[in-house]
């Protein structure tokens, strides 16, 4: 992995290493060969040059030492009841992995080099036990650095993955950073990338997490703090909200800046899954540094222009054309930011001229969410767009508004309370098309949550039906 390992790994490493092994009492006993022991002791403790032409010299032998060959079980096999020759092994595996890359395409050139490496990850009840955590290590070096992703990396990947979730999904900031840059490493391809996505409840689920912390939001009142901005983060040195170091927060974001390359593939599921255009923009509004900045500007730019339909809208209602603006004014010198918030920048004005407030009203409507935005409360709004509203692509909106009203809104009961408004006003201004908004069951719902707890959705829905009501005894 080009970036550098994260302490806690290389202080079990460093542990490791340390460690005397009876080697020739390991031969004695059967738990290894004279011909492997030979192999290690050749590339052990010794110079880098001389592992490197050592190894370079006898890449079929290193090859069968590390994964073996049909008749001749590779040494992590032979020694598999030795946990403490299995750590050492992993350890010196992942240091000429590192140092000799040759040894990498060797390993690649095997029938199946994962096979019996695989194993391992779960070999403990305990997934950040060493073995587990050193398998993971060696497994991402040696699919990172394979030099064709073949059906051998595609089949690995998967089980890889599930278990650095698992790391991810930890309250240990040290392990969810060795999870994060292993992530990293294998997600430099295209098709790495849609195994990451395949299995996005399991990968991107956590980290989606960990930028919540770091964006001061809890998952349970997520959607409405970030859709209104309104969360506070305290920040000391080296960690942001949450507890989450900024070298994590660094590393999450290069991981999801990675897979924002597949914009069109993963743009629309991750904002509909979770919400990534308000995450992003709340994490940009709080971000410490030019690094962070960088991913940010440059993830937002990779998913709005692959979905510039669908995101867009979710952009304006985040409120990121504004903060644009702001970010402009900071003083940024990577030339590389620059490029891409001046065409961030030119993608968000040409987008914000030409949209109407019907347009923004629309958007809103189509994200799932709504919030107090200044259509809600303008009578002249719904004087001149109302009808327009059920209208529009044979009534999509007000088919949207009860999918919105059907849900209970545990964590944001204002969005209920918003929705009865927009039903009371449509049923004001446009009161010969009640009909079509009973037959969507929206009647019978604004009723329903007269008897809500929350006093401001009682207020709004008890608003909407005696608009209703009126209309009915007046066309009696």
């Amino acid at each position: 992995m080009s970036l550098d390992p994260p302490p806690y790994l290389s202080s079990i490493q460093n542990n490791i290493r340390a460690r005397p092994i009876p080697w020739d009492g390991a031969v004695r006993a059967g738990t290894i060969t004279d011909d492997q022991l030979s192999k290690i002791r050749a590339v052990d403790k010794v110079r880098k040059e001389v592992r490197k032409q050592t190894i370079e010299g006898d890449l079929d032998g290193y090859r069968t030492l590390f994964v073996g060959r049909e008749g001749k079980p590779s040494v992590l096999q032979s020694a598999a009841r030795r946990a403490d020759v299995v750590q050492y092994i992993l350890v010196l595996l992942s240091d000429l992995l590192d140092a000799v890359p040759a040894l990498s395409k060797a390993l690649s050139e095997h029938s199946d080099p994962y096979q019996h490496l695989l194993p391992l990850l779960a070999q403990s009840n305990d997934p950040d036990g060493p073995i587990p955590l050193l398998t993971s290590t060696v497994l991402a070096s040696m699919i990172s650095a394979a030099p064709v992703l073949s059906d051998k990396e595609c089949s690995a990947m998967p089980r890889l993955f599930s278990y650095l979730s698992t790391l991810t999904k930890s309250s240990d900031g040290g392990l969810q950073d060795i999870a994060v840059l292993e992530y990293s490493a294998l997600l430099r391809g295209k098709k790495s990338r849609e195994l990451f996505w395949a299995q996005k409840n399991e990968t991107i689920s956590p980290l989606i997490d960990i930028l919540r912390s770091a964006a001061g939001v809890s998952n349970a009142d997520s959607a409405s703090t970030l859709w209104s901005g309104a969360a506070s983060v305290r920040s000391t040195e080296g960690v942001i909200g949450g507890g989450v170091g900024l070298q994590l927060l660094y590393h999450v974001l290069l991981v999801l800046w990675q897979l924002s390359f597949e914009g069109a593939t993963v743009g629309e599921g991750l904002e509909d899954d979770y919400d990534i255009i308000p995450l992003f923009t709340q994490l940009l509004r709080l971000s410490p540094k030019e690094k962070t900045t960088r991913l940010l500007i440059s993830s937002l730019y990779n998913l709005l222009s692959a979905n510039k339909q669908t995101l867009l809208p979710a952009a304006v209602l985040a409120r990121l054309p504004a903060l644009i603006q702001n970010v402009n004014g900071r003083h940024l010198s990577d030339q590389d930011l620059l490029d891409d918030l001046q065409n961030l920048t030119e993608m968000l004005d040409e987008y914000t001229k030409t949209q109407t407030t019907f347009d923004e009203y629309a958007a809103e409507v189509n994200s799932g969410h709504l919030r107090w935005s200044p259509p809600h409360r303008n009578p002249t709004f719904w004087a001149e767009n109302a009808r327009r509203i059920l209208e529009h692509e044979k009534g999509v909106l007000p088919r949207k508004l009860a999918e919105i009203m059907s849900k209970p809104w545990e964590n944001d009961k204002q969005v209920l309370a918003i929705a009865c408004n927009d039903v009371g006003c449509l049923v004001k201004e446009v009161p010969e098309k009640r009909t079509q908004l009973e037959k969507l069951g929206l009647k019978t719902r604004v009723m329903e949550l007269m008897q809500e707890p929350d006093e401001a959705v009682r207020w709004e829905s008890l608003n909407a039906l005696s608009g209703w009501l009126r209309y009915s005894f007046e066309t009696k």
